[in-house]
């Protein structure tokens, strides 16, 4: 089994679920029942969405084509020509 997708909260962690599973990919989500011990837990982190090994390049790609996984921007956007800085 491999991460597909870390979830936030439960609902982001179900949607990535369903999106995969309608992709014919069997989807599980792991730490779901870890939310009732968040004293004891780190707050982030404890969900996860996991697929089995081969699985993992549609998985990636379902995830894209719902926008649930992002391209890394860059953390610099080039700057408008019309403003300059101050």
């Amino acid at each position: 089994m491999q991460v597909a997708y870390r979830a936030h909260n439960l609902i982001d962690a179900h949607l990535a679920r369903h999106v995969l599973e309608d992709a014919g990919i069997p989807a599980f989500v792991f730490g779901e029942n870890l939310l009732g011990g968040a004293g004891e837990l780190p707050l982030f982190g404890v969900l996860r969405v996991c697929v089995p090994d081969p699985a993992m390049p549609e998985a990636d790609a379902a995830l894209r084509a719902a926008g649930l996984r992002q391209e890394p921007q860059d953390p610099i956007p080039e700057a408008d020509p019309g403003l300059l800085p101050a």
